[in-house]
């Protein structure tokens, strides 16, 4: 073998994250090279976090949104994210199937991890995204969507509950799946020009 850098991340943790990513062995090891020159302690910080995540979102405030996906991907809650949790962060985030994805959707808008959303929670993860949308796109909204709360709205409608019940994770991603603008409306998709 005699390749060092595939050696520094144990067979275990590559063989888990090539079954659940869609990334290559080769692409984890360059991630894990470079984690390893940006995070020598093997965690990140919600701060490096923020700032790896702003990358993706030059034109907007990323930051609110990324603490999100941060306390959503800190399953031990130990306030830092280990080599694994983070490229599971990445994954998601990026692609990933549906339901996966639908069920990290649902801890992310979970904000106090009690395992049920509800709308205050929506409207908090609405804010945040709406900070990722770049000013001039945020102005070509349509008219029932072009607020954080409106969004919130709308979303929160799509699953016919009263403003104060709540929402458990099986009814999340059925009315999700089930909904194209939903889908939509949980993310934010950078419009490719």
């Amino acid at each position: 073998m005699g390749n060092t850098t595939s050696s520094a991340i144990s067979k275990e943790i590559l063989e888990d994250l090539k079954l659940n990513t869609k990334f290559t062995e080769n692409e984890i090891s360059q991630w894990y090279e470079n984690f390893q020159k940006q995070c020598p302690t093997g965690r990140i910080t919600p701060e490096e976090f923020e700032q790896i995540y702003s990358r993706f979102f030059p034109e907007s405030d990323a930051k609110s949104y990324a603490r999100h996906v941060f306390r959503s991907f800190d399953t031990n809650d130990d306030g830092t994210l280990d080599f694994k949790e983070y490229i599971i962060a990445l994954h998601m985030t990026s692609t990933g199937k549906t339901t996966r994805k639908l069920e990290w959707a649902f801890s992310l808008f979970d904000v106090d991890k009690n395992g049920y959303i509800n709308k205050s929670e929506v409207t908090e993860i609405c804010q945040a995204i709406f900070k990722l949308i770049p000013k001039e796109e945020q102005s070509r909204l349509p008219e029932d969507e072009n607020t954080p709360e409106k969004r919130a709205n709308k979303l929160w409608a799509y699953f016919e509950k009263k403003d104060n019940e709540r929402l458990a994770e099986g009814e999340f991603i059925t009315g999700v799946i089930e909904n194209e603008n939903a889908m939509r409306l949980i993310h934010y998709e950078p419009i490719k020009e």
